[in-house]
């Protein structure tokens, strides 16, 4: 499914990458910049709250994983 750009307040990079498909959603990884630290979670999100968020542009794909660290 890939990286993708979580909108955020400010200059964050805070990111999410989808780990795992489910027949009812998506296991991801969710790195958060919190003041010079990486905050990392891993959770699950429904499929219809994931599409909600593209649609929305909550989230918005990276072309490529350097993206996401840069």
């Amino acid at each position: 499914m890939g990286t993708y750009t979580l909108k955020s307040i400010g200059k964050k990079t805070d990111y999410m990458t989808v780990v795992r498909e489910m027949d009812d959603g998506y296991i991801v990884r969710i790195v958060r910049d919190e003041d010079g630290y990486d905050d990392v979670t891993t959770d699950f999100i429904s499929k219809a709250l994931f599409d909600s968020c593209i649609r929305t542009g909550y989230l918005t794909k990276i072309k490529s994983p350097a993206e996401a660290v840069a």
